[in-house]
């Protein structure tokens, strides 16, 4: 998300960079440059010209501080109206309510609606430690009543049964009493969509929400949809009193008009991203985050959060006391470390996070992507356990055999036992003294020529 806004806006922002003064000429040409970027990206054109005033307005006569250079007051007042147009923070589920609290979904047909409440029960039960129960009142899909009880299963979630001929009133207000017999934290209603905005739909929509005052109502929108996913959010939040946005399909918007667009002209925040078609690819909101993604500036504190959640401390320990005991690197640790990486999003989730990666991002997917990750998945798989263990014993009849095996050629697993050797290397230096700073200054060795892209050297990380 945001690769062409990133960019753009990148390639603006240099421009201003030594200037002695901010001045009303000298910002100028950015900021026709940085509108332009937005109208590109699909932003919607009333927050196109509130954000540009709103950066004219505070660049203007700033002078610049002695540590500080123009250009990175200019990109700070950038950001810091991104952030506003966004929504101040995180705004968080309300759930303090007599349980169980019960979460409406709202939205058209085809935005990953059905999807996202299993997505959310997942999320409510991992990370808050919340009893969840489902329940579809999508009468005229039968499909996505199974749809909704496949995924539940999928997740863990209770699972509330329903049918066509059903009232979706009697369906939640069932669901409800159910829940509450059986202790469960929260309900998550899904509603019916349509494939545009009408008043039969509004009309239902409307009556069960009178019937069951949910404590969240969320409207699910596509982010591919741009500027007509904020238009959309208008028409549901003028029928229905809304609590935030829920914005779907992120993972393919390269353009990121729909994030910048929802809370101004809806008024109501967007709570959660959907980043992916798994289950767990839902993110809390951040809209200081996302405006230092914008800008180039990568998401650590997201890419802790992840960390701490997906990777196996075990292993890692494990792999960690292998190490210092001068053990070496072998194939089986080599294969963790890219399930760990897989686990944690893949090649371009984790490059998109990193700080200064810039234009480095898309250079290095070139050369290293999740579907080069699971080619040498696969090859690692096709060998003996013994082979994993020992590569020195891989000849060359050995490899045509693991090539076969793994649908692939001599030289990819020629190129795996090269990128291994260079990997046990690096481990090497780790467990000796000093030895992440060692580690650190072989890895910026094996980075694309010329793909530095701002990034700062690894031995000052």
């Amino acid at each position: 998300m945001f690769e062409n806004l990133t960019e753009k806006l990148s390639d603006s922002l240099r421009r201003i960079s030594g200037q002695a003064r901010l001045t009303d000429d000298n910002i100028k040409e950015t900021l026709r440059e940085v509108r332009m970027a937005l109208l590109e990206a699909d932003v919607a054109l009333p927050v196109v010209k509130d954000f540009i005033e709103g950066v004219r307005q505070r660049a203007v006569g700033q002078e610049v501080s002695r540590s500080l250079t123009p250009g990175q007051v200019f990109i700070r007042i950038v950001q810091s109206e991104l952030e506003r147009v966004m929504g101040a923070a995180n705004e968080d589920l309300n759930l303090a309510v007599l349980p169980p609290a019960v979460i409406m979904m709202a939205g058209l047909q085809g935005a990953g609606k059905t999807t996202t409440v299993a997505k959310l029960a997942r999320f409510l039960q991992e990370r808050r430690k919340k009893s969840v129960m489902v329940v579809s009142a999508d009468i005229y899909r039968p499909a996505a009543i199974k749809q909704l009880e496949t995924l539940a299963g999928e997740v863990g979630a209770t699972f509330h049964p329903s049918s066509a001929d059903q009232d979706p009133v009697d369906i939640a207000s069932g669901a409800i009493d159910a829940a509450r017999k059986k202790f469960i934290d929260v309900v998550i209603v899904d509603t019916a969509g349509r494939l545009h905005v009408d008043e039969q739909m509004m009309g239902e929509i409307r009556r069960l929400h009178s019937a069951i005052t949910p404590a969240e109502t969320l409207f699910v929108v596509d982010a591919m949809t741009g500027q007509d996913a904020a238009n959309t959010a208008k028409a549901f939040n003028d029928a229905l009193p809304l609590t935030g946005v829920v914005l779907t399909k992120t993972d393919g918007d390269a353009r990121g008009g729909a994030a910048l667009s929802v809370r101004h002209i809806t008024g109501k925040p967007i709570k959660f991203l959907g980043v992916g078609e798994k289950t767990e690819a839902l993110e809390p909101f951040y809209p200081d985050r996302v405006a230092s993604r914008i800008l180039g500036m990568g998401d650590v504190l997201s890419l802790i959060e992840e960390a701490e959640r997906k990777i196996d401390r075990e292993k890692a320990e494990k792999l960690t006391k292998k190490i210092k005991k001068g053990k070496g690197f072998d194939l089986e640790d080599f294969r963790d470390q890219i399930q760990q990486m897989k686990n944690m999003g893949g090649i371009a989730s984790l490059l998109d996070k990193l700080p200064g990666m810039g234009q480095m991002s898309q250079v290095a997917q070139q050369q290293v992507n999740d579907k080069s990750m699971g080619r040498l998945e696969a090859i690692i798989c096709s060998m003996t356990p013994q082979e994993r263990r020992y590569p020195d014993t891989i000849n060359n009849s050995r490899k045509r055999r693991i090539a076969a095996g793994s649908g692939t050629q001599i030289q990819d697993v020629n190129r795996l036992l090269k990128q291994h050797k260079q990997m046990q290397k690096m481990m090497k230096k780790f467990g000796k003294k000093g030895g992440m700073a060692n580690m650190m200054r072989g890895m910026r060795g094996m980075m694309p020529p010329g793909g530095g892209g701002g990034m700062p050297p690894f031995g000052r990380m």
